[in-house]
């Protein structure tokens, strides 16, 4: 992909498509046009099972007439094709009911000499090297131990895009972003006990990932621990949740503080900004401007400049996650939040996930969580889970069949130890959680 070129031809087609709009009669649109391509190679048993590449073009455009919306998208990129889906965004509009909130982001808030956050790293590969990798996985997984009978497969992925956004206050900014991935998946078998588990790598920077060889043995040891998994009693006890699943209860959090749940008053979190809902050892931090990082942007999806800035403050809630048109609805400023949050930091207080477990006698640490019970309307929690019982710091066994039950605002409170051990694949950076006053339902 020759980016330089990219980017030109992508803005060239947003302000075309703008100043189409401006000739049309409508005073205020924005244009979101991107272009991505990649491969995703798998194997199985040894053997390559799929191969698959992508190339896509995206066009999306937004008018704003007199207080009507309307959008409208296309994958075409021809000059009749843009200008027949920005005709449709107009008839949309003449259809929606008038909306006093709906426009464009002020112009003083539009990102200005967007820095460069090293987002994009190719990755050279072809289909034969993509599958060597997976192939190196795989094997590593099955070598790992003879109770490893079978296997899921590992793949490789490699994708990189460009993003431009432009509206009509002149605004016309975009930049490259690069993402790879490495995944495996085992099945392991023991006394009539099947189980399987996974572990990927991911990063923008192929340089980062982990060797082929870790994940597929990650994967097989994951696999391997559950096995004669048994059932245990109804009990209160302390609960652990590792990096990889507790960064889900972050996501809960910010689910119950965006713009959209607070004006439409559905949230546990309901006007919450100024009190405090964690232990006052709680800091979250978002910092969108991490050089590589997978959630870092230099502006949001409406131009907005980004900025750090801490979200949970001595277990304070600080602010919410605003985009333009919910900061409208409640009277604030947007947090350049539009297309969601960009890296969500919890800082911690406590070491390893090793040394997490050696703070209570007994505890359950969680292995897999199933099911989507969460309400962050009421804050009811209550899901499936699979893990293990942990005692004196040590694994006993295998656990499945439980239920992990609470309520959000009780689990927030509940936290006694963020892990340093912080998983970086996603937007959301959280350690190892130690968590009291769960309930765990057995049998």
């Amino acid at each position: 992909m020759d980016i330089e070129q990219a980017l030109h031809s992508l803005r060239l087609r947003a302000l075309e498509a703008i100043e189409y709009a401006h000739k049309l009669g409508i005073e205020q649109a924005e244009v979101g046009v991107s272009y991505d391509e990649g491969l995703a190679t798998s194997v199985r048993l040894g053997e390559l099972e799929s191969v698959e590449r992508q190339r896509d073009h995206s066009f999306a455009v937004t008018v704003y007439d007199k207080g009507h919306k309307g959008s409208a998208s296309t994958s075409e990129f021809s000059k009749a094709a843009i200008e027949k889906t920005i005709s449709k965004a107009i008839s949309i509009a003449s259809f929606t009911a008038e909306d006093r909130f709906s426009g464009l982001l002020g112009p003083e808030f539009m990102a200005k000499n967007p820095r460069d956050l090293f987002l994009y790293h190719p990755w050279d590969i072809g289909v034969e090297q993509a599958e060597i990798i997976a192939l190196r996985a795989e094997k590593a997984a099955q070598d790992i131990d003879p109770r490893i009978k079978n296997s899921e497969g590992a793949s490789v992925s490699t994708g990189c895009g460009v993003r431009v956004y432009a509206n009509s206050h002149g605004f016309c900014e975009g930049y490259p972003t690069s993402s790879h991935s490495v995944t495996c998946g085992a099945v392991a078998e023991q006394n009539q006990s099947l189980e399987r588990d996974y572990w990927y790598t991911a990063a923008r920077d192929p340089k980062e990932l982990e060797e082929p060889e870790k994940v597929g043995a990650d994967a097989a040891s994951r696999a391997l621990r559950r096995l004669d998994a048994k059932q245990i009693s109804t009990c209160n006890v302390p609960v652990v949740f590792p990096a990889e699943l507790a960064r889900s209860l972050f996501g809960h959090l910010i689910a119950a503080i965006t713009g959209t749940s607070q004006y439409r008053k559905a949230s546990f979190l309901l006007d919450a900004k100024g009190t405090q809902i964690f232990p006052e050892f709680i800091e979250v931090i978002e910092d969108p401007l991490i050089p590589k990082a997978m959630g870092s942007a230099p502006f949001d999806n409406e131009g907005a400049a980004t900025s750090q800035r801490k979200l949970i403050e001595q277990g304070v809630l600080t602010g919410y996650v605003l985009s333009s048109y919910s900061a409208k609805r409640l009277g604030l400023k947007t947090t350049a939040n539009a297309g969601g949050i960009h890296n969500l930091i919890v800082k911690p207080n406590a070491g390893s996930l090793s040394s997490i477990l050696k703070k209570r006698t007994e505890l359950f640490l969680v292995g897999e969580l199933l099911g989507q019970g969460v309400n962050t309307v009421t804050g009811d929690y209550s899901r499936g889970a699979a893990g293990f019982w942990v005692q004196d710091g040590q694994v006993s066994f295998p656990v499945n069949e439980v239920t992990i039950a609470g309520n959000l605002s009780e689990i927030f409170k509940g936290i006694r130890a963020v892990g340093s051990d912080k998983d970086k694949r996603g937007n959301i950076h959280c350690g190892s959680l130690l968590v009291e006053g769960l309930t765990v339902a057995g049998k």
